[in-house]
Order: structure tokens, then C-alpha cells, then sequence
């Protein structure tokens, strides 16, 4: 179903959840619930995901994690502040301990200049650390941009899960 690349990280992140007693869950916008189904394909995986949800509209980002409409008035859907509210506002709504978030302009309309499609923010909470968010550019059309945000969105919860607490993995 999915590329094996994603399905790999997929099952690398679950190993170390599992390994290490950290429930996850996923907040997404631009990639539709990938996230979690790249994990929910995953036999085993409930033992880990605790929850993913999709908030596609504004105000599904306002009602269901909390993220506050005078920031995505001041800054965008589409921002690293609302990225890091999503992921927050779910950590705090969830009993997961590690919350992924993404935001983004999948195409092939809805960019700018200032927000060309392909612009992803992505969002890494774990419980008691700072909050960490990137920003990509990914190449191709939206189905390119919606799987290269998940690799990475795996990527960044597995780096968050092997991380000790010291900043080291």
C-alpha cells in the first residue's frame, strides 16, 4: 500500500515505541490521515497509536486540538506556529508521548509566493521535551508532496522515540 521506504520507517518508529512504553498519535491536515494509516497497516500497531485524527479545516484545528484562531488569522494554516500548536494541543488532548502534526499545500492549486505548493510543516511533540517543527519544500505533485511529508513525519517521530531525554539518541 504504502512505498516501502514509509513502511519501513513505519515499523522502525512502532519497534521503538513498543520498546520504550511511548503511546503516539497523529494530527494531520494536507496528508489526509497517511500518517496514521502507514502505521495502522501495520499488524501490532495498536499496541502504539493511540490516536490519529485528520484536521483538514481550520476550525477542526481550533475545536478538536485546541490551536487558537487568532493564530491561524495571524500567521496561516500553513505555518510552523500552527505545526507546533497542532502538536501540542494534541499531546495535551491524548495519552500519547509523542504527537505528530502536519500542515501543508499539497496542490495543485492553493500556493503562493510566499506559500508555494509543496510548503509542509511538521510538527514533533514528546511529552516533557520541546516541541521541534520543520519546514519542507517537497518537489512533485500532490501525492509526491502528501508521501515525502509522511516519510519525514515517520522520520521525526523515530528520532524523537530513540531520543533518551540527555538530546541524544
Amino acid at each position: 500500500m504504502f512505498p516501502a521506504e514509509i513502511t519501513d520507517t513505519a515499523e522502525r518508529l512502532l519497534a521503538a515505541c513498543q520498546k520504550e512504553g511511548l503511546w503516539l498519535a497523529t494530527a494531520e491536515s494536507c496528508t489526509g490521515g497517511l500518517i496514521s494509516a502507514s502505521l495502522t497497516a501495520i499488524a501490532g500497531s495498536s499496541a502504539v497509536v493511540d490516536r490519529g485524527v485528520v484536521t483538514y479545516s481550520n476550525q477542526a484545528k481550533i475545536d478538536l486540538l485546541g490551536v487558537p484562531d487568532g493564530l491561524i488569522a495571524r500567521h496561516g494554516a500553513v505555518s510552523r506556529e500552527v505545526a507546533h500548536a497542532m502538536a501540542e494541543g494534541l499531546l495535551a488532548r491524548s495519552r500519547a508521548d509523542i504527537a505528530l502534526s502536519v500542515t501543508g499545500i499539497a496542490g495543485p492549486g492553493g500556493g503562493s509566493v510566499e506559500k508555494p505548493v509543496g510548503l509542509v510543516y511538521l510538527g514533533c511533540a514528546r511529552r516533557d521535551r520541546p516541541v521541534v517543527v520543520e519546514r519542507h519544500v517537497f518537489p512533485g505533485d500532490r501525492d509526491a508532496v502528501r508521501l515525502a511529508a509522511v516519510a519525514r513525519a515517520l522520520a521525526l517521530g523515530l528520532a524523537a522515540a530513540a531520543e533518551d531525554g540527555t538530546g541524544e539518541g
